[in-house]
């Protein structure tokens, strides 16, 4: 059967993803890989979309859920593999993490076999997982890999928390503990203007009115070095609840403010 692009066609060979990047390359198309891990939510779909976007190009997911769900079909993703591109790599991109730094080195390998196994020239990742952005960004052009990173802005409910696996997990007492994450990070980037000490006596006080000890509140420049003291920078923050990790971070411009910025 022929190959009819936007039917989500599952693959399940590694040899036979390969070989569908290698065909696509060779007629002059893109390859735009989106690696997802076993579940997916919307913000997940919002990462096929900004795939899609790109022209001239196919999309390729990469799934190991129990069963390909019918959203890929719906988004017209052209290539689904189903199943795990296992790696027992770690890669060290040089990134001081605030996670586990196992853990991102890790998710970054991940990344990485899944732009190598499908001939990938672009990827597209969500900025949810900043740390792993970054570090995934250091590694690619570390390692001269010729594929362009993409990024795609935080999705989130309609009372600010961000969509992820983990934040599904929360209980529903503790729904607005959660909620003090992405509020502390709001009211902290819009004291930007008034310098670092400012942006994170505003988060922590935030924080603390809602009863919630971070397990780290931090800024970083967008490399995640020391954050300069004018410029842009990212502001990230954990919290554990009841064994849930819940990470969360925002952009800001330090020592400018958003109503200085110029459109």
């Amino acid at each position: 059967m022929a190959f009819e692009p936007g039917q989500a066609v599952v693959v399940t060979d590694e040899k036979l993803l390969a070989t569908y990047g290698r065909a696509f390359r060779k007629i002059g198309k893109s390859v735009v890989v989106v690696p997802l891990g076993a579940d997916i939510h919307g913000g997940h779909v919002e990462l096929i979309r900004a795939a899609k976007s790109l022209l001239g190009s196919y999309v390729v997911v990469t799934f190991s859920g129990e069963e390909v769900p019918e959203v890929f079909a719906r988004e017209k993703v052209d290539v689904v593999f189903h199943g795990e591109l296992a790696t027992t790599v770690r890669v060290d991109s040089g990134v001081e993490p605030l996670e586990d730094p196992e853990l991102t080195q890790k998710e970054v390998a991940r990344i990485l076999a899944a732009i190598n196994a499908t001939h990938a020239t672009d990827v597209v990742l969500g900025e949810k997982d900043f740390e792993v952005l970054v570090a995934t960004q250091y590694a690619v052009s570390g390692l001269r890999m010729e594929c362009k990173l993409h990024s795609v802005p935080t999705v989130r409910t309609p009372d600010g928390l961000a969509l992820s696996n983990r934040n599904v997990l929360v209980a529903v007492d503790k729904r607005e503990a959660a909620l003090a994450l992405s509020a502390a990070l709001t009211a902290g980037a819009h004291a930007a203007e008034h310098g670092k000490a400012k942006v994170i006596e505003t988060a922590r006080g935030v924080f603390e009115a809602a009863g919630v000890t971070p397990a780290y509140l931090e800024l970083r420049d967008l490399a995640m070095r020391e954050a300069p003291e004018e410029g842009d920078a990212r502001l990230l923050a954990a919290v554990d609840l009841d064994g849930v990790r819940l990470t969360d971070n925002v952009g800001l411009p330090l020592g400018v403010g958003f109503k200085h910025v110029e459109a």
